[in-house]
C-alpha cells in the first residue's frame, strides 16, 4: 500500500520482525516502487531473481549478501545496484536493519514505456 501524501518517518515503527524481513510500499508510480525494508537477525535467505532493477540502501545496521555467488559486506550508508535477473540473496543482517529499496520495472519487450501525465 502506498503511502499517501506525508510527511512519514522512515524511521517510525521500525521494530523488526521476529523472523525474516518486513517489506512496506512507501511509493508506488509507474514502473517505479520505493520500499522499507526491516530486517530481523534470522533473515529469510532464499535466492531472489527479480524482473525489475533495484537500488538498495543501507539505513542502519549490518548485512552480509551475496550477489551472483560473492559475498558482500554492507554496513550503513552503503547502496548497491541490482540489474533485473541478478541472482542474490541476504546471508546474514543485524537485528534491526533498515533499507531503503527503489524497485524499476523495465518495459516489456515491444511495449511502448509509460507515458508522463
Amino acid at each position: 500500500m502506498t503511502k499517501q501524501f506525508g510527511p512519514w518517518n522512515l524511521y517510525s515503527d521500525a521494530a523488526p520482525p521476529s523472523s525474516g524481513e518486513r517489506f512496506e510500499t512507501l511509493l508506488q508510480t509507474g514502473p517505479l516502487r520505493v520500499e522499507r525494508i526491516v530486517s530481523s537477525c534470522r533473515p529469510d535467505t532464499a535466492l531472489y531473481d527479480q524482473e525489475q532493477d533495484e537500488w538498495v540502501m543501507l539505513l542502519e545496521g549490518r548485512a552480509i549478501l551475496e550477489v551472483q555467488g560473492n559475498p558482500m559486506t554492507l554496513v550503513r550508508g552503503d547502496a548497491l545496484f541490482l540489474p533485473a535477473h541478478t541472482p542474490h540473496r541476504v546471508l546474514e543482517t543485524s537485528d534491526g536493519a533498515l533499507w531503503l529499496a527503489v524497485h524499476h520495472q523495465p518495459p516489456k519487450a515491444g511495449t511502448a514505456p509509460d507515458k508522463a501525465t
